[in-house]
């Protein structure tokens, strides 16, 4: 029987590619995150050498059960995320729980990723975390491989959809000084070839490699080389010495999906140097062709055009489905939730229905009234938000854990429900829940319930101001779902009772 590898952060951006690369590669993979349904939303999660195990870091308890009986582990978990405070505490406390664990459940090695940077520089807090894990989980008793990246370039990761959006809307950047450091960016393909292919080479085993693409350039020469290989003219790159990564972070916000409390750390790692001291050493023991910078552009966007992005940046991070309404429940919970429901029955089928439920959000819009679900994005993004710039990662198939715009995916049941959570600034909570029924011979109920727990007097008060909204484009919405989906619509839409 193949051994059993673990591979934690599995709905991540890296996780979510070497979870197929070992399968293609005859291991067999224990994929663990903080959500089963999460999971279960991967392409990969229904493979027959794939065991799906949920498990959080911060409980030693969950991850030894997901680690029992595996031989190696891969930890690709970060906790820099908008709503942890001190994602520095949190990354010491997951890494010490998986050295311990790890430990205890008799793994011969550890496999990690972390960030380039000499300790000497002046490092982002987030390249400084990076590296105490890798020191935490060096200083354990399970060995521990360790690659050291600087930019990983490929479609979907952050460091390169940042650099997609700047290049392509703004013809003149003024940026930071730190946009004339060198670096050596290398493409996600690369990272993915050694990351699995050291299982094989027990020489890896207790030992940390830097890892770059062949090219050493700064940033500026970056964005020359992007504009290059999209067709764009030639970018005006103005470095500017009073440019602070704060402020770079909010250009970047407003510009770039990429938020600032993501671009803050983001902007501040370019004025590392991020430089690969010795490339031979790893090379020789894995060789591989390495991309050029433009190679690995080329290929990123034919990737966008043919709409086949794997994984994300968007996709890490935890699924919190608001207290006031389980998972599986109706929204409605009792108590202060405010809501409002539309339904139309339409004559047809539900997963004529489906079909334009699950595209809904992203270049396709929501239906109804696209300017005013624009203008709350912007809203948003003034607030420091997300607003609509995510977009979706996939225009046809969605996943439980998938961004759509500002929102989240809580469940994604085909032909029955697509249940929504707000990631937007609100004095509150929100959800939005297609629900989808059939109603006797060949007659469909779409059902929509928006809801909102609001916070304090704020929250009321922002509640009452949308809600005339609601009635216009809700119904809006399902009528323009109806004919889209080219069902006849029986009866509605119409407001009805919780």
């Amino acid at each position: 029987m193949p051994r059993v590898v673990l591979v934690t952060g599995a709905t991540g951006y890296v996780g979510g590619r070497v979870v197929p690369k070992l399968l293609e590669a005859g291991y067999r993979v224990r994929a663990t995150g903080r959500s089963r349904e999460k999971l279960e939303g991967r392409d990969w999660a229904h493979h027959p050498d794939v065991e799906l195990i949920p498990a959080d870091m911060l409980e030693r308890e969950s991850l030894q059960e997901a680690l029992r009986g595996c031989w190696a582990a891969y930890y690709f978990v970060h906790s820099m995320a908008s709503e942890v405070s001190d994602f520095e505490k949190t990354d010491r406390t997951a890494a010490v729980n998986m050295a311990r664990a790890a430990e205890q459940e008799g793994l011969e090695r550890i496999i990690y990723l972390g960030g380039l940077g000499d300790r000497g520089e002046e490092l982002s807090k987030h390249l400084r975390s990076r590296a105490e894990v890798a020191d935490i989980l060096g200083e354990g008793a399970v060995p521990l491989t360790c690659f050291r990246a600087g930019m990983i370039l490929g479609s979907g990761s952050a460091s390169f959809e940042m650099l997609r959006y700047l290049v392509e809307r703004l013809p003149i950047m003024l940026t930071s000084h730190r946009a004339l450091t060198q670096s050596q960016p290398i493409a996600i393909r690369n990272v993915l070839y050694y990351l699995t292919h050291c299982l094989e080479e027990p020489a890896t085993i207790g030992r940390s490699y830097d890892i770059g693409g062949p090219d050493v350039l700064t940033y500026r020469d970056l964005v020359h080389t992007y504009a290059r290989e999209a067709g764009l003219r030639q970018r005006i790159v103005v470095p500017l010495s009073f440019m602070s990564p704060s402020i770079a972070a909010q250009i970047i916000h407003f510009v770039t999906p990429i938020p600032a409390f993501l671009g803050r750390p983001l902007s501040k790692s370019l004025g590392a140097d991020m430089i690969v001291r010795d490339s031979n050493r790893i090379r020789s023991i894995i060789p591989q062709e390495l991309l050029t910078c433009g190679e690995t552009i080329r290929l990123a966007l034919a990737r966008i055009d043919q709409q086949v992005v794997t994984t994300s940046w968007m996709d890490a991070g935890a699924i919190r489905p608001p207290e006031w309404g389980r998972y599986h429940d109706a929204p409605y919970a009792g108590g202060d939730v405010r809501d409002t429901w539309q339904k139309v029955l339409l004559r047809g089928e539900p997963d004529q229905v489906w079909e334009c439920i699950r595209r809904i959000g992203g270049d396709n819009g929501w239906y109804y009234a696209n300017w005013l679900w624009e203008a709350r994005g912007f809203m948003d993004r003034l607030a420091g938000g997300h607003g609509t710039r995510r977009g979706r990662r996939d225009p046809e198939h969605i996943a439980v854990g998938d961004a759509l715009d500002w929102w989240r995916v809580l469940d994604a049941t085909p032909g029955k429900r697509l249940l929504l959570l707000a990631e937007i600034k609100l004095p509150g909570e929100a959800t939005l829940d297609f629900r989808i029924q059939r109603r006797g011979e060949g007659v469909t109920e779409l059902l929509q319930i928006a809801s909102f727990l609001p916070r304090g007097v704020t929250g009321l008060l922002y509640w009452y101001s949308v809600y005339p909204l609601h009635a216009l484009i809700f119904s809006g919405m399902l009528r323009e779902i109806a004919r889209l989906a080219e069902m006849e619509i029986v009866e509605g839409p119409m407001a009805v009772e919780a």
